[in-house]
């Protein structure tokens, strides 16, 4: 039997969506409720940067500190599954049992992100998400996690707090109930458009047009002024 508060697995929602919810909610729902997709060079190079950490069998050893990339998650109270790109598993005698492992160790999510730091939220809402899930799945607690940027080869530290973890469940509630709706929002044409890959399947210049409604009732307007006229 379920637990209050949690979502059945056929609900789960993908982890990675909430990095495009809080970029663009029309763009998420055009690929998670609609099916649509398109490459564009920013994703294309995304993708080739993360074969080696999407490959689960690259996972290694080094002393005492255990790697393991493209490990899946989920968590059943925020009713989401994903794939963390790597955790790292440090020997701590505060971490938790893992299986056919000696000791406990204590994870530490590093999510690899294309380009360099950004200063809007929506890649560490994902990297908390899924400390989240980690946190549930195996009943401990992470204070922090890392975003790796190809551009500048550095990591960034983030501090995985109250405020952040509010967002991300603030966020997530939000994308059910949008989900269950099959709801898509109107496009709202912003600078951010022109770096989306969907850009030419949402057509954001729409919305600065008439609905068809209005045209329709436009044009009957001005048949019936051109008649008056004759």
């Amino acid at each position: 039997m379920e637990e209050l508060g949690e979502y059945p697995e056929d609900d789960w929602l993908s982890l990675s969506g909430l990095q495009h919810y809080s970029f663009c909610k029309r763009q998420w729902a055009l690929i998670h409720i609609e099916q649509l997709w398109s490459e564009n060079t920013r994703t294309t190079a995304g993708s080739l940067e993360h074969q080696r950490t999407d490959d689960y069998n690259q996972s290694e050893t080094r002393g005492d500190l255990l790697i393991l990339r493209s490990l899946r998650v989920f968590s059943r109270q925020l009713g989401i599954t994903g794939i963390c790109d790597v955790v790292e598993f440090r020997k701590s005698p505060f971490g938790v049992e893992l299986q056919h492992r000696e000791g406990n160790w204590s994870p530490y999510p590093v999510e690899y992100k294309h380009g360099a730091a950004k200063k809007v939220g929506a890649d560490r809402l994902q990297l908390c998400a899924q400390a989240m899930c980690l946190e549930e799945m195996l009943a401990c607690d992470i204070s922090e996690g890392a975003l790796f940027y190809h551009e500048t080869r550095r990591r960034e530290v983030v501090p995985l707090n109250e405020s952040l973890r509010s967002e991300v469940k603030n966020l997530l509630s939000d994308m059910h109930e949008m989900y269950s709706r099959g709801h898509t929002p109107k496009a709202k044409r912003k600078r951010a458009c022109n770096a989306c890959s969907l850009k030419n399947v949402c057509l954001p210049e729409l919305s600065k047009t008439k609905s068809a409604k209005a045209y329709i009732v436009q044009c009957i307007g001005d048949d019936e002024s051109e008649m008056v006229r004759q």
